[in-house]
């Protein structure tokens, strides 16, 4: 088995190229919870619904999150009534949110209402909740007429654009979450661990800093590897360049290499940064060089394949 840390399109782009590089009953994605929320009295979960989107076929390609095809007449009535629907909740993904926040009604957890959705879309992998606990991220504002203030990581991200600097990110209720049903087995009996090329800060942190998560991880160090989400010091998606340099670290090959280095023996790194490897392994991690930017499904998974040979070398 192969699992995959997931967060966020990034991640679900890659696998995309695991599933195709491995057969897909083998793959488990363990993903980010803490950007989920509240909202119209719906619970959203940003991150599951773009993996099981993607996997599924049916995200919008232009964004990489949200359903193609998408009309917005419930939204359109929203804000005809004067509401601030500042967060686009198309008419199908609508349908994906009654579901869920149905079923959490009724008293059943949130990794069997996503297993349920997983399979309702034909997905042959696993796609688990980091936990089934709630955790929210939330990030401090350094800009504008709100510095100072603390929002949640999607008001933030949507809303204000993710262009105003940060400060600080923390996850509220991290302490007391649980790995959920299935997380730490995945991460136990796995041929390997990939942290796909999320977001460190908001997307990889939250899913390791649940307790008992990053110590299954570092005893599998070993056979953990990470994909750099930095490419030639820029990130092809999101604020996570700017969002690390704003809260003191680099935004580059070894900086990624020193934040994951106790927990992943390798790090894949675009052939953009093939002459900053001797920095990577100054930090303890071994590079591995190779076409890393996503530009197909076919070119993704070429790139799980060398994820995975770099500690799972062939027979």
């Amino acid at each position: 088995m192969i699992t995959v840390l997931s967060g966020g399109v990034g991640a679900a782009r890659y696998l995309v190229g695991q599933v195709r590089a491995t057969p897909p009953e083998q793959v488990a994605a363990v993903v980010n919870v803490a950007d989920d929320m509240t909202l119209h009295g719906l619970r959203v979960s940003p991150d599951l619904d773009t993996v099981v989107y993607t996997l599924a076929g049916v995200v919008n390609p232009a964004t990489g999150w949200g359903r193609d095809g998408e009309t917005w007449n419930a939204l359109d009535e929203l804000r005809a009534c004067g509401l601030d629907a500042w967060f686009a909740l198309g008419d199908r993904d609508l349908g994906a949110h009654l579901f869920r926040t149905s079923l959490l009604a009724r008293g059943l957890p949130l990794s069997e209402i996503t297993a349920r959705m997983a399979a309702a879309r034909g997905l042959k992998c696993r796609v688990l909740p980091v936990s089934d606990d709630r955790i929210e991220t939330r990030v401090t504002l350094a800009s504008g007429d709100r510095t100072g203030a603390e929002v949640g990581f999607q008001e933030y991200f949507v809303k204000l654009g993710h262009e105003v600097a940060v400060s600080k990110v923390r996850f509220d209720g991290i302490e007391d979450a649980r790995p959920g049903p299935g997380v730490l087995e995945a991460i136990e009996e796995a041929e390997a661990v990939v942290i796909a090329p999320s977001n460190p800060v908001v997307s990889i942190d939250p899913v390791l800093a649940v307790p008992g998560v990053r110590e299954a991880v570092a005893a599998r160090r070993d056979r953990s590897v990470a994909v750099s989400p930095i490419v030639a010091g820029a990130a092809l998606k999101g604020p996570t360049a700017r969002m690390l340099k704003e809260l003191g670290s680099e935004a580059d090959v070894a900086s990624i290499a020193r934040r994951y280095r106790d927990v992943v023996s390798a790090l894949v790194i675009d052939e953009a940064d093939a002459g900053r490897a001797g920095e990577v392994r100054a930090a303890g991690v071994r590079p591995v060089v190779a076409p890393a930017v996503m530009s197909s499904p076919e070119a993704a998974a070429a790139l799980a394949r060398r994820t995975v040979a770099a500690v799972i070398p062939p027979p």
